[in-house]
Parts: structure tokens; C-alpha cells; sequence
């Protein structure tokens, strides 16, 4: 069955349906999200993202904004970008401190980061592609915490991908902020279904 790329109207789920299925819903998609992230390094962390984490996404902000009717299409234009399209990987990358001193001084040193973000499968680099939304990193070379990516595979790097035993390794080449993670073979296996 070929993954779902769109979320439509016709998926939203009535709001008390929703409250009511909510603990369940967010129950099941912890098992769905633990193989679809990756820390990279000690402060950064890729997570990749599906339709089903944008379903969920799109019904949390509903059910927590209490938007209504009005607030749907402006969810379905946010979040439907985020959702891979048959022949990408798409992930929501974090930089993640709790400590604020220590966050604000590493973020003022990590401008330009989204576009030090590859993944390489065999001899292939698949260089990040910002969604491009807003601007990520601000005029005094301050970084967000919060970065979205596209990583566009042809398909020999798809096919790569799928390999048995495939060494998938995610990478960020910032200046002050190098780091490889190789890609556990449980995460291969659930972001090869993002490949239609």
C-alpha cells in the first residue's frame, strides 16, 4: 500500500471524536515516532516526519486552539508540506538545551545550520533542503531551534536505501557543530516506507 502524501478535509476528524480517541492516538504514535528519530550529536535531534505525525500534529493544534472550521485549511497548508512525497525524507530538526544561557549561546553560533544537513547513503550526499517557510537564522547569525528539511533521493539512492544492510549515516558540517549519526537498521526500515 503506497503512503498517504496529503491530508485532505475528508481526514479531519470531528473535534469530540478526537478528544475522545485522543490518549489512544497519542498512545500508538509514540511506537511510530521512536523509529523515526535520530540525535545527531549531543544537542540536535531529526525527526522525521509521515503522514501519520502530521495527522496527529494537525488534530493537536485543532484540538488545542480550539480554531474551529476557520482554523483547518490554514493547519492542512502547514503541516501538508511536511508530509513525504514518494521520493523525499522530510524531517522536523530540533536543537534541544533545556538549560536557556547555554541554548541562546550555542543557537548564536549555529547560524546558517540548515544548510550543513546531509544524509549519505553509500557514496551519495542528499544535501538538506529548507522548506523555506521563514527565515531560519536571523541578521545577527542567530539560529532557530526549530529547522525543517527535504532531502530529495533519486532513485539509485532510494534503491541504495532500501539495500539490506544499507550504512545510512545523517550528518550536520557547521562549523561549530559537526556531528555523524549512523542510521539504525529499525529506522531504515520505517523511513523506507516514506519511499513510494
Amino acid at each position: 500500500m503506497a503512503a498517504k502524501t496529503a491530508i485532505t478535509r475528508a481526514d479531519i476528524l470531528p473535534m469530540a471524536q478526537y478528544a475522545q480517541e485522543r490518549l489512544d492516538r497519542r498512545k500508538a504514535l509514540v511506537a511510530v515516532k521512536r523509529n523515526r528519530r535520530l540525535p545527531v550529536g549531543p544537542d540536535v535531534t531529526f525527526y522525521f516526519e509521515s503522514y501519520e505525525t502530521m495527522w496527529q500534529q494537525i488534530h493537536e493544534m485543532l484540538h488545542i486552539e480550539k480554531g474551529g472550521e476557520e482554523q483547518i485549511a490554514d493547519e492542512l497548508h502547514a503541516y501538508n508540506p511536511l508530509i513525504p512525497k514518494g521520493r523525499e525524507l522530510v524531517a522536523t530538526v530540533m536543537v534541544e538545551i533545556d538549560d536557556p544561557v547555554r541554548r541562546d549561546r550555542v543557537l548564536s553560533a549555529l547560524g546558517g545550520i540548515e544548510g550543513h544537513m546531509t544524509i549519505q547513503v553509500g557514496d551519495a550526499t542528499i544535501a538538506g533542503r529548507p522548506e523555506g517557510d521563514v527565515e531560519r537564522t536571523n541578521a545577527a547569525g542567530k539560529t532557530s531551534s526549530v529547522h525543517f528539511l527535504h532531502f530529495d533521493f533519486t532513485d539509485a539512492q532510494i534503491a541504495a536505501f532500501r539495500e539490506p544492510g544499507a550504512r545510512v549515516l545523517v550528518g550536520i558540517a557547521h562549523p561549530n557543530y559537526g556531528h555523524l549519526a549512523v542510521m539504525p537498521e529499525a529506522v531504515l526500515a520505517e523511513l523506507a516506507k516514506d519511499f513510494a
